[in-house]
């Protein structure tokens, strides 16, 4: 059915995300499926083997149309979307930032400092974190954090996905700090030999993850209780595959590195729990 188009796409595309997302009341529920599907079904255009352009640059047209026509095309995914960011008042550029970046997608390999890094992320991630803080009604003053959180979350899956990304043809990690950490190439052939630099250099990636996330906590004062479970069980998802790959860096060329179904939902259980006790 196409009501379920956007569900199908949330829960075929994120573990982490879908099952977190459960435990939102039924509204919040939809609404977060309803911005999922529109982020990933631009990203699995880019994403694909071959690449789709012309499918990317149709679904963009398609919904710029929408937004300066204000009506709908006939695609559920864009017309829901469209409907769920004139309520939650959206601003069109962050949907263009998002766009943009996954345009990027489509021609960009590597990239040469954090700053333009930074860049990339704000558009892939950052307003992906400001849309759910429109969604879930938080002040203004949550805006850093929300960005910071999505931050974090989109270093944790480049980290997680080298192998996949160097599949497509793609780095994410500045050139400039694989210089200067001695890091000549994130291919198995090279990192197999080169363990101990790969994995000092992975470490600091995790630092840094770290620091944004902790940044990112601060904001959940900011978020109703009953929607604090499933937040902070996607966080803490996160947490444990950042601490995975600490574990033993090599991991990422062997598996994707996700939580399981169970610890998902045994997690926001929990966080469940301790919400009635506070």
């Amino acid at each position: 059915m196409l009501h379920d188009q956007p569900r199908n796409i949330f829960k075929s595309g994120s573990k982490t995300y879908f099952y977190s997302s459960l435990f939102f009341p039924p509204k919040i529920r939809d609404e977060v499926s309803t911005l999922y599907a529109f982020v990933r079904t631009a990203d699995n255009f880019v994403d694909s083997v071959p690449q789709d352009q012309a499918g990317f640059y149709a679904f963009r047209q398609k919904f710029m149309a929408a937004w300066q026509g204000n009506g709908p095309v006939g695609d559920p995914v864009i017309d829901r979307f469209l409907e769920l960011a004139k309520k939650n008042k959206f601003q069109l550029e962050w949907v263009q930032a998002f766009l943009e970046s996954m345009e990027m997608d489509l021609h960009k390999t590597q990239y040469k400092n954090l700053a333009e890094l930074e860049n990339y992320i704000f558009g892939s991630a950052e307003v992906v974190g400001l849309m759910m803080a429109r969604i879930l009604g938080l002040p203004e003053e949550a805006d850093r954090c929300a960005r910071l959180q999505g931050k974090a979350m989109q270093f944790i899956n480049f980290l997680r996905d080298i192998n996949e990304d160097l599949k497509l043809g793609r780095v994410y990690f500045p050139q400039d700090e694989l210089r200067f950490n001695g890091v000549e190439s994130l291919e198995y052939t090279w990192v197999s030999k080169n363990q101990e630099i790969f994995n000092k250099f992975t470490l600091h990636q995790i630092a840094r993850y770290r620091q944004w996330q902790e940044q990112a906590a601060e904001g959940y004062k900011y978020i109703p209780r009953t929607y604090l479970p499933p937040i902070k069980t996607a966080a803490e998802m996160y947490n444990w595959t950042a601490e995975q790959i600490k574990r033993d860096p090599m991991e990422v060329f062997r598996k994707t590195v996700k939580p399981s179904k169970l610890r998902i939902i045994m997690t926001v259980l929990r966080h469940k729990m301790e919400n009635c006790f506070i």
